[in-house]
């Protein structure tokens, strides 16, 4: 029936994708049946649970197609179509079933892609096999449909918490730099306060260095003037000392006996 059905070229490829995914399936619990060894069988599932995966995709893919395509299709062929992808869902399932029958079988009981996620009163696969069998066409798409939906939003809010986590490690590698920023700047400021003090400290040295210098100047000036005061009294207390040079630009005393002559008018010198 699939080949008849007029198809449009992305419809005919992921049909025929889908396809391929559920011969791959097939010959996949072919060989699972012969496989003694448990860790053999356990990577041949996951395998499997992959491909179911991306038969699941691929059948969502299929359905957006459809309903894309709906107002351009006739309502016959839209039927074919919608029948096609319910009994490619319904293949599915059935692939599912046999995956919790092995599953089971080994005694895994991780949570994986296609449980219900309860957690709690697990069917067991033969009862699920059963289950599947008696439900119609209408209940297994709804029950599949919905197990993909539960999916995607798991898959959504892992993405929320990754996208979470990116946010809040930006939020942090921006609040380290901006930390690094202000450490490198205080940094720089000691440098620069201590290249200040430095300076101030040579200053300081150089300013006690001037003022030594300045004293020293001030106490020979100031000895040079207690000497000259010192030769000027002794000069005067005793003019006749000869050990006592005159000092240039000062005169001599006048002696004690020398007398003042001056010449009355009308007298005259003999």
């Amino acid at each position: 029936m699939a080949s008849n059905l007029p198809m449009n070229p992305q419809l005919e490829q992921i049909h025929g994708e889908i396809r391929d995914h559920f011969r791959a399936l097939a010959n996949g619990f072919h060989k699972l049946d012969k496989i003694k060894d448990s860790n053999r069988q356990s990577n041949q599932l996951e395998e499997l649970t992959g491909k179911m995966r991306e038969c699941k995709r691929l059948i969502k893919e299929f359905d957006h197609e459809i309903k894309d395509a709906e107002e351009r299709t006739p309502e016959e062929v839209n039927k074919q179509l919608n029948d096609e992808k319910q009994s490619m869902i319904k293949e599915l399932n059935s692939y599912v079933a046999l995956r919790k029958t092995f599953m089971n079988t080994l005694g895994n009981k991780k949570v994986e892609l296609f449980d219900n996620g309860t957690g709690v009163g697990e069917p067991t696969a033969q009862e699920n096999v059963q289950m599947a069998s008696e439900m119609s066409n209408q209940e297994l798409i709804h029950a599949g449909t919905k197990t993909m939906d539960e999916t995607d939003q798991a898959i959504e809010r892992s993405k929320q918490v990754v996208h979470q986590t990116i946010e809040v490690g930006t939020q942090t590698a921006s609040t380290l730099k901006g930390q690094t920023d202000q450490m490198g700047r205080i940094v720089n400021e000691l440098d620069s306060i201590q290249f200040s003090i430095k300076k101030a400290s040579q200053l300081v040295k150089e300013i006690g260095r001037q003022v030594a210098t300045d004293k020293c100047i001030m106490l020979f000036l100031f000895l040079i003037v207690c000497g000259v005061i010192a030769i000027i009294v002794v000069k005067i207390v005793n003019p006749h000392n000869k050990d006592i040079r005159d000092i240039p630009g000062l005169a001599p005393p006048v002696p004690a006996s020398r007398r003042l002559l001056y010449v009355r008018s009308g007298e005259r010198f003999d």
